[in-house]
Order: C-alpha cells, then structure tokens, then sequence
C-alpha cells in the first residue's frame, strides 16, 4: 500500500519542552488518517511539522514523495489545510475569500458546489465578521478544498459545531476519501475518531501509545461490556454477581452498572433482577468503545 505520509523519528522541542519525541508512522492513500490524544500531546505540533509550518528538530517527513521544506512550494499545491486557529480580515466577504484563495493555486475546483455542500450559499455576499461561529469553521474547510488537494488535513475539524453540523460534516469528509483523497484530522472527539477513520493513532505526551483501526483498538483492550439500570430499592446484589458472565457490579446511588463478558450477559442480568423481584428501569447495554481505549492509555486525570 504506497504511503501518502511518511514520519521517521520526528522530533519537536520548545526549550525544556519536549512535544514530540522521536514519532514513527504511515499514512496510506486514500485513507482517513486520525491523531487523537489530551491537550499538549503532541498532535498540532506533530501535523503542523507535517505541513511544512513548523521545522522538525530532528527526524525525517515525507509527504507525497515531497520534502515539507525544501519542496514547500510544490507541495502546497497539492495540500489543502484547515487549521485549529485561523482568522480572515473583518471585512472580506465569504465569495472573496473563495475568490482570492483560489488565485493562490494553479488548479482550483469550482466553489459554488462546495458552498452548497457546506451549507454556506445564503453566506456568499457575508462579511467574515457576520458569520457564526460554525459558519467560519465550514468556510476554512472550503478554503481547505478549494485547490482540489490530493491531501487534507483537518485540524479539529467539529470544534465549535453544533451535533447536526458535526454530523455533515462528517458526511464531508467520507466524501472527500470517497473522490481518491487522503485525510489526515485531529479531534478531540473519540466517537468522530471511531466513525470516521480507517486507522487512528493515540499520542500522549509527544509519543504514539497505540496506532491500529479502531476496531483493534477496542479488541485490544479485552474491556468488559457493561449493562446499566436505575433502580429505586435496596436489593440483593449477589444473585447479579452470580449470573453468567458477571464480573462485577458497581451502585451508585440509583444507578446500577453490571460489568461482564459473553453473549449470557444481559440474558443472565435480567433473568437475575426478575426472579429477585427487583423493579428497574432505564436498562441498557454498552460497549467497550475507543473512549475506553483512550482512557485506558492515557489516564483520566486532567493535565495542564
């Protein structure tokens, strides 16, 4: 499979800070590529080295067989980045930021579509001051695609929108892998991570912990499966902790989490609270996903 990006060893430091440390990978074409990893870890540092905005204190990155320096030119005619932080003048209108972005590159793509697509069509004739927060985040990633890039990169890409906005733009960006390009994105959002990318990789502070899909992810980490309910009565817990597959049970006042393995679980818990006679409601199943994952290698404590 012929690798889109290629990182051997980069290494990035700012004085006694070490924010990436010797990091090694591939990104395959035609794949959504994702860098997940808690505040400081590495990931803006480590895509930003990539693009050619930052010099690498040592290691080596190709990006489609260019070098990010020394072939900066070149390559910025077959990239598109939408990055974490950006600002346009206050004034300039969304149809002339398109405009002017597009006399940038050699070859451009028509952005009418892309304005529908993006739902920014009654947004054309707008000041960049008068649009929402959402709406500049869907105009950089137009201003991301409007060079027709063989490569994005998406930094961030739902920050700041709205469960119905994040949702197409996910859509987007399955379209954008569907045209034959490769996406490389940062989130801070593991379910994005999950849905959206053929292969994720974890950084934690400036070092890659994990890098698999996230279907080995999750299989990797052997993580229970759980079935949750309320209950308003005291009740006998052991009968629970004697049902197939039970691991261990956990209540927290009402709430009460029911940890096990095997496809008995939830057949055992429920046969267990109805021949106790227990009442409860709210039940549910829930899966080990790549939030478990990224808890698990990462830890749950808050960092500054």
């Amino acid at each position: 499979m012929k690798s889109a990006i290629s990182v051997d060893n980069l290494r990035k430091v700012y004085g006694p800070v070490v924010a990436v440390d010797g990091i090694s990978f591939e990104v395959h074409e035609e794949e959504i590529f994702g860098m997940v990893g808690p505040n400081g870890a590495g990931k803006t540092t480590t895509i930003e080295c990539i693009e050619g905005l930052r010099r690498p204190d040592g290691g080596s990155v190709q990006v489609l067989g260019l070098h990010p320096q020394r072939d900066g030119y070149e390559l910025r005619e077959r990239i598109g980045v939408q990055l974490q932080e950006a600002a346009l003048h206050y004034r300039i209108k969304v149809w002339e930021a398109l405009d002017l972005f597009a006399s940038f590159y050699s070859r451009q793509v028509d952005w009418h579509p892309l304005l529908e697509r993006l739902g920014l069509t009654e947004k054309h004739n707008a000041p960049f001051a008068k649009l929402s927060g959402g709406q500049e985040q869907r105009l950089f990633i137009a201003l991301a695609l409007i060079n027709d890039p063989d490569l994005v990169f998406l930094d961030e890409l739902t920050t700041g929108l709205d469960p119905q906005a994040r949702r197409a733009m996910w859509d987007l960006v399955r379209s954008i892998r569907e045209r034959g390009k490769t996406v490389f994105l940062t989130t801070h959002y593991m379910e994005e991570a999950e849905q959206l990318c053929d292969r994720v990789a974890i950084i934690d502070q400036g070092q890659i912990v994990a890098l698999d899909t996230p279907e080995n992810l999750i299989r990797s980490l052997g993580a229970e499966n759980r079935v949750v309910f309320s209950v308003d009565d005291r009740f006998d817990e052991q009968p629970l902790r004697a049902a197939p597959g039970v691991t261990r049970v956990e209540r927290i006042g009402e709430r009460v989490v029911v940890y096990g393995q095997g496809d008995r679980l939830v057949g055992g818990v429920v046969n267990a609270l109805e021949a106790g006679g227990v009442r409860f409601r709210d039940l549910r199943t829930e899966q080990p996903s790549l939030e478990d994952v990224f808890l698990a290698l990462t830890g749950r404590e808050m960092r500054e």
